[in-house]
């Protein structure tokens, strides 16, 4: 068999005629096909969702959280030993400064204080008599001022003993409701052992301790709004009725007092509240949906609509109200804001409108302090 030699430059050409071969008619025109499909693209409208702002009133809210206390809060001890004889109230029983809680057995103190009554009467003839002595020159005058010491002692003995046993009737000391119930009858008391415990009910109050930064934010006569875990969907008026004058180096707070009205009397000591406190009140502010601001490292903007392309307006903004923010400056109201597909966005970026939002006017929000804080 007989090999021929090929000449050493003659496959590189053959293999070049069938990779050109091998390209689509037209010389490339699939390549520039593509670029022309990409350009399509990169120019197409980007479709966004736009709204208008609003002009409406806005708060500036400090929100805190306590727990509902009250300054009439009274815990009764017996003043005198005794045997519970009966008792009036039980506990959520509404009771008056001075009404009858129990009554102890005072047979013990009522003879005692007979007894120290007798002696005073005794001793007050004595002196009468001691009295036309002394005019007759027939007493000393020591001998009549001790009569009249001891008379004297005798009848506080007698009014100390009258006091104890107005003592057996427990009495409320301040207007509330029964807490709590600490005795039953036959219990036999020593003094100062608890019997009830008595809890006003209007006002309440409570303490918030806030940031010294809020200082000069807060004052007493500012209104408050209070909502409590237990009755959802309600809230109940607040105002602040004092502000501490110092602030707790170690924990950076001041005190706040808040005094909390309820004519309805749901709201009970120990529930925990929200409490909203407006500061502040700016009328016909313009406000924008949150949602439409553009966050970066060199400032805070918005996105309008102008001849469908998209421009960046620079904002600067004020309080915040829900899902809602005002504007301080960079606006003017009568723009189209992108709301959603704002993040997609450069300058000049040629825009489709598919949708137009709405916001609520402050008469439409349930509560103008919901959901906004400092």
């Amino acid at each position: 068999m007989q090999f021929h030699r090929w000449p050493a430059g003659l496959g590189l050409v053959l293999f070049l005629a069938l990779s050109a071969g091998c390209q689509p008619p037209g010389g490339g025109a699939g390549d520039k096909n593509a670029a022309g499909s990409d350009e399509e693209e990169e120019s197409a409208p980007v479709p966004v969702e736009v709204g208008r702002a609003i002009r409406d009133d806005v708060f500036a809210v400090y929100t805190g959280t306590a727990a509902l206390e009250t300054d009439d809060d009274a815990m009764v001890v017996a003043k005198v030993a005794g045997e519970v004889e009966s008792i009036a109230v039980e506990e959520g029983d509404q009771v008056k400064a001075g009404q009858v809680l129990a009554r102890l057995d005072g047979d013990r103190l009522r003879l005692e204080m007979e007894r120290a009554r007798a002696n005073l009467a005794k001793l007050e003839q004595e002196y009468e008599r001691n009295i036309k002595l002394k005019e007759r020159g027939l007493v000393s005058a020591t001998a009549f001022e001790d009569i009249k010491y001891e008379m004297d002692a005798l009848r506080a003995a007698y009014n100390l003993a009258r006091l104890e046993v107005s003592y057996t009737e427990i009495k409320a000391p301040v207007d509330g409701v029964v807490a709590t119930r600490f005795i039953k009858v036959g219990n036999t008391l020593a003094v100062n052992d608890q019997v009830f415990h008595i809890t006003g009910l209007d006002p309440l109050i409570a303490y918030l301790h806030v940031p010294e930064r809020e200082f000069r934010r807060l004052g007493a006569g500012q209104p408050a709004r209070v909502s409590v875990d237990a009755i959802p969907g309600e809230d109940f008026s607040g105002v602040i009725e004092r502000i501490s004058p110092v602030v707790d180096p170690e924990t950076g707070t001041f005190k706040v007092t808040l005094n909390v009205s309820d004519p309805s009397g749901r709201l009970k000591p120990g529930m925990f509240g929200r409490f909203n406190i407006i500061y502040d009140q700016r009328e016909d502010s313009l406000l924008v949906p949150r949602i439409a601001l553009v966050d970066d490292e060199t400032d805070t903007a918005v996105f309008v609509i102008e001849d469908e392309v998209a421009v960046r307006r620079s904002v600067r903004t004020g309080y915040p109200r829900g899902d809602q923010i005002e504007i301080v400056e960079g606006l003017s109201g009568g723009e189209d804001i992108v709301v959603v597909g704002q993040n997609g966005l450069k300058e000049g970026t040629e825009v489709e409108v598919i949708r137009r939002s709405e916001q609520k006017t402050l008469a439409e929000t349930p509560d103008p302090a919901s959901g906004v804080s400092r």
